[in-house]
């Protein structure tokens, strides 16, 4: 038994001892996800293999993809992070700020993505709108993608350097070298079926994580108790407190910011226009399959909080203020889930929590390497740099894009560093960049009079303007009660700017001729959505809008004990 040191960065002194049977554990991780990455290179052959693993797949498949690319850092450590600083307010970020977008994206958006075609998001805006819209979103899409690839990057970087003892620069570029030697080998085909296997890897890490965790406090009635010593009993509500003009509630959000910022633009700016989703969807062999996608992944998003969230409410109460650096110990909430674990897990439990931990911060950045590499080659090269080449080109510049990606994303990791809250800061690059192209989307489907020069000065201004509010709150705080109030109010105001200027712009400008909206416009042309339909897809049980009613009834359903 050896005990190493996990500083972060910050000397927190977390100690995580590991046996040869933990080591053992990730070894044979590493060893399979390395052979998921040479056994689907012999699928690559062609740049659509690589990109979109040729639209083949099946929508159990895709659908486990889709939710397991958001398991990364951002969701393990994030919302951890927000369950010890916030509580159960975090199920909001769930329940109103993930599946009900989710299930609009199957039932309504997808048809327009598939249908259409295209091979990215922003290849969508050219359809739409032409080069000016197509240009800023894809370069909107790359920075935003690196910058988040970087969040995941330093969160591995803590796991690997709890256990090894490495420096933290070493950390960080032992973890990029792992995840772009499987990316480069397989394409979009080894990340997804990796996100498939390493899914069912983090749930067997964080379970045993919660049942220890709840046990040594004495079960839910012990955090109860423990938060009652404190007064702090909101900690376990998911909307008291949320009054407009009266936020006493944890989360320091009312609840226009959490309905209208969180659970209206940033929800559905990721869900049904970030593209690191959209791919995996694209990805399915038929419209069917593509629909079913973000409907089959609600359905494990609903209960991942309940292994994610309460074990940061249950660091919350068993550490109290030293979570958030006071009397000297060093950490932060970033560190809620490998400190509890450093408590309460034995040798050989410990390997499967580290080995899921892991499992989860690969699959957040290869989620966000493979579709950079997507959106650069298609959407940036060959569009703007060097079109008209072979597909052989295309297919080996997308290697070498993964490539220039990680090594980016190594430095984007060092300014994830310095977040005490990572979630907070990835909520603030979403205000920064999804909640406009939410804006220019929504507007471009269910609008044909938007026009390209709206679309063009409403994405613009629309990036500008949340970033204006959050250097204001940077220098005078006080205007919002919290980081993540500021980001909902942040999302708000980027997609109010977005519709003022992009309507009032269009209704002076020309639109696109109704002639070229057919299939991505509301009402404009008809989307074919059987056309491809295999034995099986008629089943009752594999209905969208089935699947998207139960989705939806089970979010009030799981609100309930919080309120």
């Amino acid at each position: 038994m050896t005990g190493v040191v996990l500083a972060a960065g910050s000397g927190s002194g977390i100690q995580l001892s590991l046996s040869w049977v933990d080591y053992l554990m990730l070894a044979i991780y590493f060893v399979v996800v390395l052979g998921i990455g040479f056994v689907a290179r012999r699928r690559v052959r062609t740049s659509m293999d690589f990109f979109l693993s040729g639209r083949s797949l099946p929508a159990w498949i895709t659908g486990l993809a889709f939710v397991s690319a958001n398991l990364g850092a951002t969701e393990i450590l994030g919302m951890a992070a927000n369950g010890a600083q916030y509580g159960m307010a975090t199920l909001h970020y769930y329940l109103i700020g993930a599946v009900p977008a989710m299930v609009v994206l199957g039932l309504f958006l997808m048809p327009f993505y598939y249908g259409s075609k295209v091979r990215s998001v922003p290849e969508f805006m050219l359809r739409r709108y032409g080069k000016g819209p197509h240009l800023v979103s894809a370069i909107a899409f790359a920075v935003s993608n690196v910058l988040i690839a970087g969040i995941n990057l330093y969160a591995m970087a803590i796991v690997i350097e709890a256990m090894l003892g490495w420096p933290e620069w070493l950390a960080i570029i032992v973890s990029a070298a792992f995840v772009l030697a499987y990316i480069t080998l397989g394409g979009l085909s080894s990340a997804i079926y990796n996100e498939v296997m390493q899914f069912f890897v983090i749930i067997a890490g964080l379970v045993p994580l919660t049942i220890v965790g709840l046990n040594r406090v004495g079960g839910w009635g012990g955090l109860v108790k423990a938060f009652e010593k404190t007064d702090s009993v909101q900690h376990l509500q998911a909307w008291a407190g949320t009054a407009v003009g009266h936020v006493t509630n944890p989360l320091g959000a009312d609840w226009i910011a959490i309905v209208l910022g969180l659970g209206f633009v940033l929800s559905f700016g990721y869900w049904t226009s970030n593209f690191t989703e959209i791919q995996r969807a694209l990805s399915a062999k038929n419209m069917s399959a593509a629909r079913r996608t973000p409907l089959i992944a609600a359905f494990p998003k609903l209960f991942i909080p309940f292994i994610v969230i309460i074990p940061g409410v249950i660091a919350a109460a068993v550490l109290g203020p030293e979570l958030a650096g006071k009397g000297g110990s060093g950490l932060t909430y970033n560190d809620a889930i490998p400190k509890l674990m450093q408590m309460y897990l034995p040798s050989g439990v410990l390997g499967v929590a580290v080995t899921g931990l892991l499992a989860s911060f690969m699959a957040g950045m290869a989620a966000n390497v493979s579709s950079f590499n997507t959106v650069f080659t298609y959407d940036i090269w060959q569009r703007y740099i060097k079109p008209k080449m072979t597909d052989a080109y295309y297919l080996m510049t997308g290697r070498w894009v993964t490539v220039a990606g990680v090594v980016v994303g190594i430095g984007t990791a060092f300014i994830a560093a310095g977040a005490s809250n990572i979630m907070n800061y990835l909520q603030t690059l979403f205000s920064f960049f999804n909640a406009p192209l939410f804006g220019v989307f929504v507007l471009g489907v269910l609008w044909k009079r938007m026009s390209p020069a709206g679309a063009l000065w409403g994405y613009v201004t629309g990036i500008i303007t949340p970033a204006i509010v959050y250097v204001w709150y940077l220098i005078d705080n006080s205007i919002f009660n919290s980081a993540a109030a500021e980001t909902m109010y942040g999302a708000i105001i980027s997609f109010a700017t977005v519709l003022i200027v992009g309507t009032a712009i269009s209704l002076f400008t020309k639109p696109k001729p109704i002639d070229q909206l057919g299939g991505l416009v509301f009402g404009v042309g008809k989307i074919d959505l059987k056309g491809d339909a295999v034995v099986g897809d008629q089943a009752w049980y594999r209905s969208p809008v089935l699947l998207g009613v139960i989705a939806l009834v089970l979010c009030v359903a799981l609100y309930l004990p919080f309120l």
